[in-house]
């Protein structure tokens, strides 16, 4: 346990931040799995429009690297491509 006052406030405020990354992550995680399971184009691209702005707030936040953002993104649009109508 963290002696000062400081430290403690520190590993507080540390786990309120680890909570709220793990609900973004498994949001992402989620929302990624749905536009990969759709078979019809249009929902594809509803989810994936939607799916996109989550992971550009996440990269935003910090939450995510924009690397790996960009790298989802790209993923999903060759997935929703490749869907036929």
């Amino acid at each position: 346990m963290a002696n000062y006052a400081s430290a403690i406030r520190r590993i507080r405020r540390s786990e309120k931040s680890r909570q709220r990354n793990k609900h973004y992550k498994s949001r992402m995680k989620t929302a990624i799995k749905r536009v990969l399971a759709s078979e019809n184009k249009e929902e594809a691209l509803q989810l994936f429009s939607q799916t996109q702005g989550l992971l550009d707030k996440l990269a935003s936040k910090g939450i995510i690297h924009r690397n790996k953002a960009a790298n989802q993104k790209s993923r999903l649009a060759v997935h929703v491509n490749g869907l036929s109508s």
